[in-house]
């Protein structure tokens, strides 16, 4: 064990190192762009989260309003039909008066 080594081997030994080491410096920086690009990914969609939970209470508020505005077109469009049916019971009002008068002067009351 104590038998020390000759300059060639220390030499093979130094360019195996070398290329080990540039080996994983390669590796460590290709996995390193890819980290950078998952990072990236990740704030991406986490963009597109935030942004689809504002629609999604965008849309939610539209819906409400949307429903407010049917009630008050229903109103509004009753009040036509209201305002008919009001008119059309006036004048059947005046006709059966009409008639219960002229029936009341032809018996003579």
């Amino acid at each position: 064990m104590d038998t020390p080594i000759l300059r060639a081997e220390h030499e093979e030994f130094r360019r195996l190192m070398e290329s080990e080491n540039a080996r994983l410096e390669e590796e460590n920086d290709r996995q390193n762009h890819r980290i950078a690009i998952l990072e990236k990914s990740v704030q991406q969609i986490s963009n597109l989260a935030a942004s689809t939970e504002k629609l999604a209470t965008n849309m939610e508020n539209m819906l409400k309003v949307q429903e407010q505005q049917g009630k008050r077109l229903e109103t509004l469009e009753g009040q036509d039909g209201e305002m008919w049916r009001k008119v059309t019971g006036y004048i059947i009002t005046v006709v059966v008066g009409i008639v219960i008068g002229f029936i009341f002067t032809q018996i003579g009351m």
